[in-house]
């Protein structure tokens, strides 16, 4: 049966974190009142929030994003935060007028509207329309989907479905929490500026759907549970991030890493993006809650799948692209995209290589174990070891139930097959029955399925259907 929400009024945001089953079937989650969305207003006005109502929100909206450029030019950013080995790096300047809201399927592929003339996409049609499909079987009420080539930037799936009203490019819109996906920032930061490891042991107890001040102090008698860092993340164990940020790590120095992996600055894409939303509170206890997920921070599905590549890519950026060139009315090439994907470092090598190790215990043994294998325990992409992580969190005030998945497969190569991160978010209501790791999951099914590897079938659009129709 669908599961639905049961509200916990003032009782402040409610994070979720269990290794709990993934697949339609699992027991619903407590909801509470809206705290994340508070953030959204500049830190200089921003309270700690509490149980009280949801703060509005100004946070900036795509029809406000910075201007795309012409669409002839090849460049128009030299930040000074985009650095390769000698100096700054420029990075190709959004296209004029490109919708990706808009785009279609005609004889030579996917292609989109820009002022310069119609946009040839990466996006590989077939994927495309397989993952589209899979968000439309699920009857899902929000979801977008980002399919990445790691080595290349080359975007293979950009999927936004709405079960209802306007289409917008959700893969774009960065209005959801981070949730859990944020302790992927917090590790980094553990490894780099407190030198942690995936094998720092951790004592905890309390933390499953809330954090309080009693949770953060170290009481032998009651914790009674022991984890690694590396466990913490495959099982989302919040205590144990908002214990050791706490206890190693200041604002400044979780804030700098945030940046580095690209929150509170514009994703350099061919389309416009929303900004990431980022605020790293002083105050211990809502510190210690911001490094475990809980809120302060917003999100794209994009700058998710971007977060991912980097831990794939040893460490380095990759700028995501999805044109492949522009043609004009007349037939006439008037851009192509640049050759070789824009760089610089986010974190060191052995940061990603330790933070690989930490991701894999998110499918191999933690909140995604049951999405990636059946009922008998047989992993749906056989060989195929996948890094990830998971994201859940609950505004009971409008009724939305937030989840992540975002990660990168294969971890260790395999001969003629090429790595890809893959970013998923859906937004349920207070009835649901499939979480964004299932979505990941029957994604990456289609894409190695695609490359003939040994034992991954594609999912069965018809099965879902009809699993639905019999519970409908």
């Amino acid at each position: 049966m669908p599961h639905k929400f049961a509200t916990m009024r003032g009782t402040g945001l409610v994070a979720v974190a269990c290794a709990c089953a993934a697949l339609t079937g699992v027991a619903g989650v407590t909801g509470a009142r809206s705290a994340w969305l508070w953030m959204h207003r500049a830190p200089s006005a921003a309270a700690a929030p509490n149980a009280g109502t949801p703060a509005t929100t100004d946070a900036p909206s795509l029809l406000h994003a910075e201007p795309a450029q012409s669409v002839l030019a090849d460049v128009d950013d030299t930040r000074p935060e985009v650095f390769g080995g000698g100096g700054p790096v420029p990075v190709p300047a959004p296209l004029a007028g490109l919708d990706l809201a808009k785009m279609k399927r005609d004889g030579d592929g996917l292609a989109a509207p820009t002022e310069a003339g119609t946009a040839r996409l990466t996006v590989d049609p077939d994927f495309q329309q397989e993952t589209l499909d899979l968000l439309t079987a699920h009857r899902l009420p929000e979801a977008a989907a980002v399919l990445m080539d790691v080595a290349t930037g080359r975007v293979l799936v950009y999927a936004s479905h709405l079960e209802k009203g306007v289409p917008r490019d959700l893969c774009a819109e960065a209005k959801a929490p981070s949730a859990s996906v944020f302790k992927i920032v917090t590790a980094a930061a553990l490894v780099e500026d407190a030198h942690l490891g995936p094998d720092t042991r951790q004592c905890y107890s309390g933390g499953e759907s809330r954090i309080t001040a009693t949770d953060l102090l170290d009481n032998p008698a009651r914790d009674r549970n022991c984890t690694t860092l590396a466990g913490a993340m495959g099982r989302s164990i919040n205590t144990v991030f908002a214990r050791l940020a706490g206890g190693h790590l200041s604002p400044p120095q979780l804030d700098a890493m945030a940046r580095r992996f690209g929150y509170g600055q514009s994703v350099p894409f061919d389309a416009p993006v929303e900004p990431s939303a980022l605020h790293v509170p002083a105050d211990p206890l809502d510190f210690a809650r911001t490094a475990a997920g809980f809120w302060n921070s917003t999100l794209s599905p994009l700058e998710a799948v971007e977060i991912s590549a980097i831990v794939a890519r040893g460490g380095e950026t990759v700028r995501p692209s999805i044109v492949d060139r522009v043609v004009a009315p007349s037939g006439a090439v008037v851009w192509t995209a640049p050759q070789g994907p824009v760089s610089r470092r986010a974190v060191s090598r052995e940061t990603a290589e330790q933070l690989t190790a930490m991701m894999d215990h998110t499918v191999s043994e933690g909140t995604s174990r049951h999405a990636f294998h059946d009922g008998r325990g047989r992993a749906f992409l056989p060989g195929i070891e996948v890094a990830g992580k998971t994201g859940t969190l609950t505004d009971a005030d409008t009724q939305r139930y937030y989840t992540w998945f975002t990660g990168f497969a294969p971890v260790n190569p395999i001969a003629d097959v090429r790595q890809v991160a893959v970013a998923v978010l859906v937004v349920n209501g207070p009835r649901w029955e499939v979480k964004a790791n299932v979505i990941a999951r029957d994604v990456l099914r289609s894409y190695f399925a695609s490359q003939s590897t040994v034992g991954v079938t594609r999912p069965s659009i018809a099965a879902i259907q009809k699993m639905h129709a019999r519970r409908h």
